[in-house]
Formats: structure tokens, sequence, C-alpha cells
């Protein structure tokens, strides 16, 4: 039996399932830019796409694609260019099943994506205000798996 994967938006408004993947790619085009509001999107084609709740909202970006988000939280998830439809790797369940593969797209690459692994980087819950913080947050976030009712009562 080939491998199950699931995802969706932010708020479980619109989820999916698809039965496996094909190429993972970071676009790096001026309209994913704007898509994702981030320096590239990243994207998984998903073999046997099926929305299992909801339907996303679709945005007609070029006479070539459309690009589906939901309509409620505004996550982006879809790719369609008229082939096999893609979704965004950060709303499937597990991101880390979908590891891109190659860029795509670099006519438009920003100039500083490449020394973004250089930057410093900082965990601010290990402060004790970081770390006050981030233990007020009530999140209103789905889960990362399917739930019989969205939202919970």
């Amino acid at each position: 039996m080939a491998d199950t994967f699931t995802g969706g938006c932010q708020c479980g408004a619109v989820r999916y399932r698809c039965e496996g993947f094909g190429r993972a790619s970071i676009c790096h085009c001026r309209m994913c830019q704007k898509a994702f509001g981030g320096f590239y999107a990243p994207l998984v084609t998903a073999k046997g796409l099926v929305w299992t709740r909801g339907e996303p909202g679709w945005f007609q970006s070029s006479n070539k694609v459309r690009r589906g988000f939901c309509p409620s939280c505004g996550t982006p998830l879809a790719y369609d260019w008229g082939d096999e439809m893609e979704v965004s790797i950060g709303s499937l369940d597990d991101p880390e099943a979908a590891p891109p593969t190659i860029q795509v797209n670099p006519r438009d690459k920003l100039s500083f994506v490449d020394g973004l692994p250089a930057l410093p980087m900082t965990n601010w819950g290990d402060t004790q205000e970081g770390a006050a913080f981030f233990a007020s947050i009530e999140s209103h976030q789905h889960p990362d798996h399917d739930t019989e009712i969205w939202p919970p009562a």
C-alpha cells in the first residue's frame, strides 16, 4: 500500500490527502514570492490529491496558473498549472516528508537568499522573557493531523 500524506491550512477549514509525491522544489519566481509572502515557495507534486474538508479559494495569478489558498485564514495551499497539482510543503502535516530536491526560476531569486544559513541564530525561547511569552500562548492552529470536527466544540 502506498503512503498517504495529509495536510491543510492553519485554521483547519481546508484539509487534503494525497497518495504520494512527485518533484519537491523551491520556486524563486516573483509570483510565488508574493503568493507565499516569502522569499520563495516550497512546493511538491501531490499524487492523487483529494480535498477532504472544505475547498480552497482560487486566484488566477496568470493565464497559465491558479493558486489555491484557504478562504478563511489565507494559508497558501496549491499551485495548479494544468497538470498534476502541487501543494505547499509547509501545509503538509509532516513537511519533513517532502524535502526539496531542486530550485527553479533563479532569475527572480533574491540576492540574499544564499546567505541565510550564515546568519546568526538565536532562540528567544531560551531567555526568561521569551520562555514566559511562549508559555502564555494558546494556539488556535489546527493540529498536524486529521480531526473529525474542526473547530473543536
